[in-house]
């Protein structure tokens, strides 16, 4: 059984000097109704708290839109086009980590398509594949209509160019290179841990909201169980719920 106190502690003195630690949640990859994604909405009902989907574009089932439409805790985002890796050979994956032609096309079409699935339930904020992006299209995205971007560990600033909220996610319970199990918990909270002190210390962005990584479609029992535990945790310790609907500018 893993110890939680460590976290506990740590929220007990982020109460202690009222301070305010905005929790979001973002969930990577739906294309279509699973049983995974049911057992997500109803966790995200349960917990009250909104989870952002980060939805394939090109791949995405049109009853999909309806689902996200029904549920008040469900939230789409642009992620991506294809999820195809277009990495030169013996680099990372990454959809738009490169440049390469037809990248900023793709950015574009993925957001059309969203638009056109997912109407005004849609928050226009684009989450690049496998979480790498080439610096050279972030100035694009806000002319294209975005208003977010969204990748991971702690951002810089608040804007990653002018009109682009940047609010990343900071957490990822799964072992991708042990074969997708869950990362051990100790190792999991003591992460969770540092990156509460670091906001704490001033050394990462405090007013950046905190962001769980999840991805439904892979998870085991165990992952389930954390990310609930995680979130209990977390919002039983204060940890103010955020909806990006509210939060773009």
């Amino acid at each position: 059984m893993a110890d939680w106190s460590p976290l506990r502690r740590e929220l007990a003195l982020w109460r202690d000097e009222g301070r305010d630690l905005p929790l979001w949640w973002r969930d990577d990859d739906a294309v279509s109704v699973t049983p995974a994604l049911q057992q997500l909405a109803a966790l995200a009902e349960r917990l009250d708290l909104p989870v952002h989907l980060a939805v394939v574009p090109k791949t995405a089932e049109p009853s999909l839109g309806d689902t996200c439409g029904a549920a008040a805790h469900l939230v789409p985002l642009v992620h991506g086009w294809a999820h195809r890796n277009h990495a030169p050979e013996g680099e990372k994956k990454a959809e738009f980590g490169y440049e390469r032609t037809g990248l900023r096309e793709d950015a574009a079409a993925g957001l059309a398509r969203m638009r056109a699935l997912f109407g005004d339930t849609l928050v226009e904020v684009f989450v690049p594949p496998w979480n790498r992006i080439a610096p050279g299209l972030i100035p694009d995205l806000a002319p294209m209509g975005y208003r977010g971007l969204s990748a991971f560990t702690p951002r810089k600033a608040r804007f990653a160019a002018p009109g682009l909220v940047q609010i990343n996610t900071h957490l990822d319970p799964i072992h991708w290179r042990g074969g997708g199990r869950l990362v051990a918990e100790e190792t999991l909270i003591a992460d969770l841990v540092a990156l509460l002190r670091d906001r704490r210390e001033g050394r990462t962005d405090a007013a950046e909201p905190l962001g769980l990584l999840t991805h439904h479609l892979v998870h085991d029992d165990d992952i389930w169980r954390f990310t609930e535990r995680c979130l209990e945790e977390l919002l039983e310790g204060d940890a103010r719920p955020v909806d990006l609907r509210a939060e773009m500018p």
